[in-house]
């Protein structure tokens, strides 16, 4: 937890605002390669900053399970907030995100991930997976830049919530 967030996390009554913050994990073997450049992690990190996260770190590994696993344990370590991957969702032979993420989860979050996919007819398409490690709360979402603005938008006035909840600090419940 950051100095910020332990300051609002200590005093919840005073008025402060918590600021959460952010990771993003772009997969793919070209943008890794450098064959590629990087449009998903940059469209994730633009979204996730409007509406308030602190980027504090923007990673890329390749595509497969185990590259995933060991960057999403690498970034949960000792880490409070989010991180949102982008890239390998789908159903090509390399796209492995969810089952690298799987591995790694400490619980599933089952609404964030049904919520996203039913964000865009074409979510029924997608294997996102989300759920939490520790005090990180861990998000897929598709490669493509526009895909995972839409689904991450589904969700993202959420998060703020989960990530109260997660951290102990007791927030009123959002209002639909």
């Amino acid at each position: 937890m950051s100095e910020h967030q332990r300051s609002a996390h200590d005093h919840p009554h005073d008025g402060a605002k918590l600021t959460f913050e952010a990771k993003v994990l772009t997969v793919s073997d070209s943008v890794d390669a450098g064959t590629r450049a990087d449009e998903g992690g940059p469209a994730v990190s633009a979204l996730l900053a409007d509406a308030g996260f602190l980027i504090v770190e923007r990673r890329v590994c390749a595509d497969g399970p185990e590259s995933v696993a060991l960057s999403l344990s690498n970034m949960a370590y000792n880490f409070w907030g989010l991180i949102v991957t982008t890239g390998g969702t789908g159903f090509g032979p390399r796209d492995m995100t969810p089952e690298g993420t799987v591995r790694i989860l400490d619980r599933r979050a089952y609404g964030l991930s049904e919520a996203m996919r039913a964000a865009h007819p074409n979510g029924r398409l997608s294997r996102i997976v989300a759920g939490t490690r520790g005090h990180a709360l861990i998000i897929n979402t598709p490669g493509s830049p526009n895909g995972a603005v839409e689904m991450l938008e589904a969700i993202v006035d959420v998060l703020p919530h989960a990530l109260s909840l997660m951290a102990g600090v007791e927030t009123p419940h959002p209002r639909t």
